[in-house]
């Protein structure tokens, strides 16, 4: 199966690019796999792409490079395809429309990707018959304005399939853009298994990650764990990230003399051996369209507190089993949860346990092999009843594969639940 992703810049730092060279990686293992970039402005990629996967760039806005084409003309006129309502508009051209366009009339490919609604829209209208067309949906439909929804109304039905991070924007799918004919499906971003030792619960560090934007609130966590502080003054929390509402937070912490106790540790790449050396993951968002800090909490081994907000966290953490949930915004429910976790060394260990089993589930061999089974599928749908063995075969190994390893993830969980 020959699958192409079309993503807006490969070369920037992105929880869509993550995941996407993390799914294309892993796919690359039986498949093969390009990743193109609309706009590429460094020389290389941040993230780690392997040397299976091909990459390749539409539009090379660096500087510094002899094929440098941000001051072309057509480039300094605004996008007629990409919907004008997506965020990202204003860094789309006449140019980027015509070499979206010629990429997606000569594509050879199986199956293209979008990942992001104005690239679902491209390729929805622009692919040549043949391809199955999916669109990736890494935020969530509720988040988009009124008319990028009629713009994404009047392209998706052309479609094969819309692939949510998580069930609740699937059901907003269904529910909202009503799109006869085209596959909404549910599949999470995954998270590579870190390779760390995990954390073993002993330190006495909340730990907490995202940027310093409204939508974390922070501040609500910050006067959470001043609440923390009163009864225990051992713990600390540190918050790692950068963003708008640093020095809003700065201010806080001083306000409510947590100085000693609330640490603002800036970007850490990776993150990974961050987490590992706490012992409990705290995420106070108002909103979260999957929730990536939560998953790689987890992979480490450490329980987390999180507000039950839409749309990820209530799917990722099963409340008092590898963590718990509690009310957006309530800063003594959230106090509460932590202080339970902080006060019971076992509990707090047995749910650090429950959250490395539970978390592989998201392991890149499942998600991927959830999408062999979705493009698969489209494939035979589309083309018809010639590719029934191939789809059998597919099947077969995914079930020998990925999916005992699901079924082991599952009896894991099953055992640290009753140990």
């Amino acid at each position: 199966m020959h699958i192409s992703f079309l993503i807006h810049n490969a070369y920037g730092i992105g929880g869509t690019i993550r995941t996407t060279f993390n799914l294309a990686r892993t796919l690359a293992e039986r498949h093969d796999v390009e990743i193109v970039s609309v706009l590429r402005h460094r020389d290389t990629p941040v993230f780690d792409l392997g040397r299976r996967v091909a990459l390749r760039h539409l539009v090379d806005i660096r500087e510094s490079s002899p094929t440098y084409e941000g001051a072309d003309p057509e480039h300094t006129r605004p996008a007629k395809v990409f919907p004008a309502a997506e965020g990202r508009y204003g860094q789309y051209s006449e140019l980027t429309d015509r070499r979206i366009a010629q990429h997606l009339r000569r594509i050879e490919a199986d199956v293209v990707v979008g990942t992001r609604p104005g690239l679902n829209v491209h390729i929805a209208k622009q692919t040549r018959r043949g391809p199955v067309r999916t669109g990736q949906e890494h935020l969530t439909l509720d988040t988009h304005s009124r008319p990028l929804k009629l713009a994404l109304r009047s392209a998706y039905p052309r479609l094969d399939a819309v692939t949510t991070v998580t069930e609740a924007d699937a059901r907003a799918y269904r529910r909202t853009l009503r799109l006869p004919g085209v596959r909404i499906e549910a599949v999470p971003n995954s998270v590579p298994d870190p390779g760390l030792q995990p954390a073993d619960g002993s330190g006495k560090w909340v730990v907490a990650a995202g940027r310093l934007a409204p939508v974390k609130r922070y501040d609500v966590l910050i006067r959470s764990f001043a609440k923390v502080v009163a009864e225990r003054p051992d713990w600390r929390l540190r918050i790692y990230g950068g963003g708008s509402e640093k020095a809003a937070l700065r201010a806080l912490i001083d306000e409510l003399g947590l100085y000693n106790h609330v640490f603002l540790m800036g970007p850490a790449n990776p993150l990974d051996p961050e987490w590992a050396k706490g012992s409990i993951a705290a995420v106070s968002s108002s909103l979260e369209s999957f929730g990536m800090t939560i998953v790689e909490a987890m992979r480490c081994g450490l329980p987390v507190v999180a507000t039950d907000c839409p749309h990820g966290p209530g799917e990722i953490v099963d409340d008092g089993t590898d963590g718990r949930l509690v009310p957006v915004g309530d800063q003594d429910a959230l106090a509460g949860a932590l202080l339970t976790l902080i006060n019971d060394d076992d509990a707090r260990k047995r749910m650090g346990r429950a959250a490395l089993a539970a978390s592989a589930r998201f392991d890149p061999a499942m998600i991927a092999g959830r999408y062999e089974a979705l493009f698969s599928e489209l494939i035979t749908r589309r083309r018809g009843s010639g590719l029934r063995g191939t789809l059998h075969r597919t099947r077969g190994a995914l079930l020998s594969g990925a999916y005992a390893t699901k079924d082991a993830a599952r009896a894991a969980v099953r055992g640290v639940r009753t140990a």
